[in-house]
């Protein structure tokens, strides 16, 4: 099972330079996922990377902050206001990004993600 999630395009630059280690999110996947695409969002609007997941770590959005801020890509203040009202987050590590022929979506972006068995 794989998943596709929308990134801003600037995060993505951040991913392929290696950067950015973790993609943090308020809810994570209920299927066991090993793969991911991004989609990066306006004004890309492209598939354009793929990354095997490592560790989903689950915590409060202080102690994801305290323990991954190095790898962010990210603000502090981004991060906070991200996790606003939120008691719990994941990181998702990225592993082994790699840059893909840009391809164009088929069906609408997802707002957050939506799995996928092949693209």
């Amino acid at each position: 099972m794989k998943v596709l999630l929308s990134i801003k395009p600037e995060y993505v630059n951040k991913i392929l330079i290696g950067e950015k280690k973790y993609e943090f999110r308020r809810k994570i996947f209920k299927k066991n996922v090993k793969h991911a695409y991004i989609y990066s969002t306006s004004p890309v609007q492209r598939i354009t990377v793929s990354f095997k997941i490592g560790k989903i770590i689950e915590d409060s959005p202080e102690t994801l902050w305290s323990e991954y801020k190095e790898y962010a890509g990210i603000s502090e203040e981004s991060f906070f206001k991200y996790f606003e009202n939120c008691s719990t987050g994941y990181a998702i590590e990225i592993s082994m990004a790699k840059k893909l022929k840009d391809k164009k979506l088929k069906n609408r972006p997802p707002q957050s993600y939506y799995y996928v068995e092949k693209l």
